[in-house]
């Protein structure tokens, strides 16, 4: 019911910025929150960022202070604001979506967009 469509990942410069785009689309699903997880090679998938209508956000506490996510609500875009990257932060980033239809809450995940943290 729901699409997420994520840009801006790529190859970036340790010390260097990144900005990470994702827009929903459906119209059958309310939804509620955004964000954005992601997976490094040989982990599991961690929470990065999300935020929820009213504006309420979490952060992974080590990433606070260099990731700030964004919200246009009426858009049903998410930004993901990426500052002074370090290597450790390559990762397939994924955007995520908690949507509500009829009472039932689902989780929606886009395609994933890489992102490459080195010299």
């Amino acid at each position: 019911q729901v699409q997420l469509v994520e840009s801006g990942g790529g190859l970036v410069q340790p010390g260097g910025s990144l900005r990470l785009s994702c827009a929903a689309s459906g119209s059958a699903v309310s939804i509620t929150a955004m964000g954005w997880y992601r997976q490094a090679p040989g982990k599991e998938r961690e929470l990065v960022a999300r935020m929820f209508n009213g504006g309420t956000t979490n952060y992974a506490d080590s990433l606070k202070g260099r990731f700030t996510i964004s919200r246009d609500n009426a858009k049903n875009t998410v930004y993901l604001q990426m500052n002074s990257l370090v290597p450790e932060d390559t990762a397939v980033y994924f955007c995520y979506a908690r949507g509500i239809y009829v009472g039932r809450i689902d989780n929606y995940w886009g395609q994933g967009t890489q992102v490459t943290v080195s010299s």
